[in-house]
């Protein structure tokens, strides 16, 4: 660090100068905060750019992180020019053309993140969401993990990256917030047949809690979420760390047959592909091997091979129906999605037997 002109990334404020430098010297935010003489909550509203570099503080950081005290004083100027030239017609459209990427009306309203009026502040909020200082960041983070994403592509239903982006981002928060115990992949194959038992509970707000601990048992984060506009997505996978996985499903179909079905695909994915995937479906076909893999799993699991034989010779009418899924011990709606899916039946045959979900039974679920 040097006098020599400085000329920020969008949007990058100078804290993000300071925890590049601290981070690089091993050295914590509560560190900081006692060498500056600042509590940890001012320390951090520096570091967000939320509190100003004076000549004081300048004069500080010179002497404790390094540059000059003019470095500093400049690299303050230029942040706030920066921020005030959003407010002008010719950069506001900067900061709406990346706005615009992600769903962002969808994620004020769930509560994902507070609403602002302001260009600015709304920026500030999607950019702490997604933990990043800047959207040069942004890009460079989740292009990199997009590249690793198993799509499930639909030609005429394509999700929109910044929203399928944004739900996984919201998954990731709400999974870092769930107790599991770590990762352990023979106690979660063995508990999916109790899982399975579960697909003839009604209730999402009954059945989801007891099937979030059961799968915490096992080291594996469930969050269910409904997907914001743009995202078609019925459920994802990726492990978090070695020690942890996550699930997501959105009950986009709000359907048992198709939500029971994605989260035994979800836990195939889990069971037999790499922890450095991360696998997405929006409920088309395709034609991965890994995907394909995963159909056989959920199937396996949802239709056992003790039951197999009477499955492929069922007679598909309500009364069959019903009797083979006691027999089976899942939903009736599951036999009726497996009869669809294996062209027994037409789509459109029979779904009166499949149990439908309600947004309002959803928003029961914490």
């Amino acid at each position: 660090m040097n006098d020599k002109s400085f000329e920020p990334d969008w949007l990058s404020a100078p804290g993000g100068t300071i925890l590049d430098v601290i981070e690089e010297r091993g050295m914590s935010s509560r560190e900081l905060a006692s060498l500056l003489g600042y509590s940890l909550e001012r320390t951090e509203k520096l570091i967000a750019g939320k509190e100003a570099i004076t000549r004081d503080v300048a004069a500080l950081l010179a002497k404790l992180v390094g540059g000059s005290e003019k470095f500093w004083l400049s690299r303050e100027r230029n942040y706030r020019n920066e921020v005030a030239r959003l407010q002008s017609s010719g950069n506001a459209s900067a900061a709406k053309a990346w706005l615009d990427e992600i769903p962002l009306k969808d994620m004020q309203k769930r509560g994902w993140i507070p609403s602002h009026t302001r260009t600015e502040d709304n920026v500030d909020a999607c950019l702490d969401f997604f933990g990043v200082r800047n959207v040069k960041e942004w890009r460079h983070k989740y292009s990199q993990f997009l590249s690793l994403v198993s799509f499930r592509t639909s030609p005429t239903h394509k999700s929109e990256p910044g929203s399928v982006i944004s739900w996984l981002r919201y998954g990731e928060i709400k999974s870092e917030k769930i107790d599991c115990r770590t990762w352990n992949a023979s106690r979660f194959e063995r508990s999916l047949i109790n899982m399975r038992r579960l697909t003839r509970k009604r209730d999402p707000s009954i059945f989801i809690p007891v099937l979030r601990k059961m799968c915490a048992e096992s080291g594996v984060a469930l969050v269910t979420a409904r997907g914001p506009a743009g995202c078609r997505a019925s459920g994802a996978t990726r492990f978090l760390s070695d020690r942890k996985a996550m699930i997501l499903l959105s009950f986009r179909y709000l359907a048992d047959d198709q939500f029971w079905f994605t989260f035994f695909h979800e836990a195939g994915h889990l069971l037999m592909h790499s922890q450095k995937a991360v696998f997405l479906e929006d409920g088309s076909d395709v034609s991965l091997k890994e995907e394909h893999e995963a159909n056989l799993f959920a199937q396996s699991i949802l239709i056992p091979p003790e039951v197999r034989a009477e499955f492929i010779s069922l007679k598909p009418n309500r009364e069959n129906i019903m009797k083979f899924a006691v027999k089976a011990g899942i939903s009736r709606g599951i036999v009726v999605g497996q009869l669809q899916h294996h062209g027994r039946i037409e789509p459109s045959q029979l779904n009166f037997l499949k149990r439908r979900y309600s947004v309002e039974d959803l928003e029961k679920i914490d």
